[in-house]
């Protein structure tokens, strides 16, 4: 949907500085920790979602990834959820 890729887009930029030296690009980083963070999907589950789509990666790095860069994810997507009416 439309605002999901402008969230991605905004946590790609804020996050470019700090994604340095690892072997996938950040476009595929941030959309790992969003999904995790985002609807709570186990590591493995997530492992699985992008082997389906031919990234290969193990859940090891996906716990990695959701550890290091949890907390410009959080804030973001707290702020970015509906609150309830």
């Amino acid at each position: 949907s439309r605002g999901r890729l402008r969230l991605l887009v905004f946590l790609v930029m804020n996050l470019e500085q700090n994604l340095k030296r690892h072997r996938f690009p950040v476009s595929i980083i941030s959309q790992v920790v969003w999904l995790y963070h985002r609807f709570n999907n186990s590591y493995r589950d997530i492992q699985e979602q992008l082997a389906f789509r031919g990234i290969i990666l193990s859940h090891e790095t996906v716990r990695y990834w959701c550890i290091k860069f949890a907390s410009h994810f959080k804030d973001v997507i707290k702020k970015r959820e509906r609150k309830p009416s």
